[in-house]
């Protein structure tokens, strides 16, 4: 049983060094391109060359993620590598948000940023459970229901609360029906599963967003026949 510590974090871009010392240890070492981080590149760059811990909150969940991956790599399918990627990315960028909360010196501005990206990870990390609205996501964030809307608003991209989460469960269940591995789980399932109540409704929207009912798309994006 290995003790996780704490992250080292750098910018490839820019030289550095690294001193360990006399003794010895293992490193997990991890590279997120910039651009799938969802921070200002000067905000982001704020937490570059900061330690930060994993031993608890979101350093101790990343840190478990990172140790799984590596001790039972060969448990994993070539398919499992994106889905695999987006939970990786979602959850620095969560770490890096949490370190930049943190700091009082930052601007009302840059806090904002990041409780609006704490809270999209957690809509993202959350949204396969059916009881979550938005009133429990500001409950969540001890935040009123008006200012999380407000966030939203202030993002700029036309995006609401309702709107972010419904799209997680649409994404993660059009991904489950992608899946090679499971073509036999029904669609109703796969719509439970995602956070969605009702079958139909699952089915309406769907069509909605990708242009054809869930299981006709899953028949053509895995080369089934109907039965």
């Amino acid at each position: 049983m290995h003790t996780v510590f704490d992250y080292h974090t750098s910018d490839t871009s820019r030289p550095f060094d690294l001193c360990t010392g006399r003794e010895k240890f293992e490193v997990i070492g991890i590279e997120v391109p910039k651009a799938l981080v969802p921070l200002p590149p000067r905000i982001a760059g704020q937490v570059i060359g900061k330690r930060i811990s994993a031993q608890h909150g979101m350093g101790a969940l990343l840190a478990t993620f990172l140790t799984q991956i590596t001790t039972d790599s060969h448990s994993y399918q070539p398919a499992d590598g994106p889905r695999l990627s987006t939970v990786l990315t979602d959850l620095v960028a969560s770490l890096f948000a949490g370190v930049l909360d943190a700091n009082r010196s930052l601007t009302p501005e840059t806090h904002r940023q990041t409780l609006t990206l704490r809270i999209k990870a957690f809509i993202q990390k959350n949204s396969d459970d059916p009881r979550l609205d938005v009133a429990a996501i500001a409950a969540a964030h001890h935040i009123s229901v008006s200012y999380l809307h407000r966030l939203f608003q202030r993002e700029g991209d036309g995006a609401t609360v309702a709107g972010f989460l419904h799209r997680q469960r649409l994404e993660g269940a059009r991904r489950d029906l992608s899946d090679p591995l499971r073509p036999e789980v029904p669609v109703h399932v796969v719509a439970a599963q995602r956070g969605f109540s009702h079958a139909s409704a699952f089915s309406r929207a769907f069509r909605d967003a990708y242009g054809m009912p869930p299981g006709a798309y899953r028949r053509q994006f895995l080369g089934l026949e109907r039965s």
